[in-house]
């Protein structure tokens, strides 16, 4: 195991893939020289580019897209194009992985995502397979206002076709990105720009990953069951410790695929403590979180002593301001409100 921040798992990931498989590459805007917007994509121009091509002209085949080939393509502003683009490359067996420089912006290419390459396999009888990552920071910042704030995964988990992870931790990002690089559909992989510096232990070993579907207990306890994803699970961990002061024994389930959804281990975990609150960064009304709470009660009503309970971010048009940005993001005060009000 290494120590390492969120960013650089996610990294490592695609370096790995890469060096793995000559059919994977990567295309967005400013992910080359720039190195992305939160410098994810940092040294991957230089080690994949030592031949570069004006891919405009010159458009990728299989045969140049080698060691000594252009694998990380800066693109023009235009996200349909890139992820049109991309989806094309797929059916023709290439990996291709979409950077969003912000997953708010990939609602420009809900018609590419949606009506095409979630339908493709569907549509052609099984015949064309889809295997592209469009991955991305997806959630609030710092101060990046309306715009570039959305929390966009549970708008894809609606979609049959497409896979959504959201995972929370540097192990989890990297071994759930390179199951996400070698699926044969198309994967939506968000990452919470507030995870990127998070730092933690991860898998040395190239061939590990962790397949989706399969969701995570992320600390063991006995009174509530705690059920998040993505930054919200660090949420849950702390309010945790603070309910633990008060000799509430809090479990947290970190969720992390939402599509395919894990629904058997939220369900032992609420079968055990009989109370549960799922958290969530989306606005709260119709957020994925909403989904979760809708299941549990529908599915593990006899086993509840309480109403489920929901924290999700307020239904407003994220502010500019920070003191206004922090109170529409859930933290771990809202947790424990939430948790005292249902008992």
């Amino acid at each position: 195991m290494t120590n390492m921040t969120y960013r650089d798992a996610v990294r490592l990931a695609m370096i790995e893939e890469m060096d793995r498989d000559q059919n994977v590459f990567i295309m967005g805007e400013d992910i080359g020289k720039y190195k992305g917007t939160f410098r994810v994509t940092d040294g991957l121009f230089e080690r994949y580019c030592q031949e570069p091509r004006d891919w405009l002209v010159e458009p990728p085949h299989p045969e140049i897209l080698d060691g000594v080939g252009r694998r990380v393509i800066d693109t023009p502003i235009t996200e349909p194009g890139i992820v049109g683009m991309a989806t094309g490359a797929a059916m023709t067996g290439l990996r291709p992985i979409v950077e969003m420089m912000t997953m708010s912006f990939s609602i420009l290419a809900l018609d590419q995502i949606i009506n095409h390459a979630a339908k493709i396999h569907y549509m052609t009888g099984g015949q064309i397979s889809v295997p592209l990552v469009i991955r991305g920071p997806g959630g609030a910042a710092n101060q990046l206002s309306a715009q570039h704030s959305h929390s966009m995964e549970g708008w894809y988990a609606h979609v049959p076709g497409l896979k959504v992870v959201a995972p929370a931790t540097p192990n989890c990002a990297k071994g759930m990105l390179k199951a996400a690089i070698r699926d044969d559909n198309p994967v939506i992989f968000t990452e919470n720009p507030g995870l990127y510096s998070m730092k933690g232990d991860v898998s040395d070993d190239v061939d590990e990953i962790i397949p989706f579907g399969k969701a995570r207990i992320a600390k063991e306890g006995k009174d509530i069951s705690l059920i998040a994803y993505s930054r919200m699970v660090n949420v849950s961990l702390a309010a945790a410790e603070l309910l633990a002061a008060d000799g509430i024994d809090a479990e947290v389930v970190d969720v992390r695929s939402l599509l395919p959804l894990d629904t058997e281990t939220i369900y032992n975990s609420v079968r055990k403590t009989h109370r549960a609150v799922v958290v969530y960064e989306d606005w709260k009304s119709g957020g994925f979180g909403a989904e979760i709470a809708a299941r549990i009660a529908q599915d593990c009503f006899d086993d509840l002593d309480a109403p489920v309970g929901r924290v999700g971010g307020l239904n407003v048009p994220m502010p500019y301001a920070r003191v206004l940005e922090l109170q529409c993001i859930p933290n771990e005060q809202d947790v424990l409100a939430e948790v005292r009000k249902i008992g």
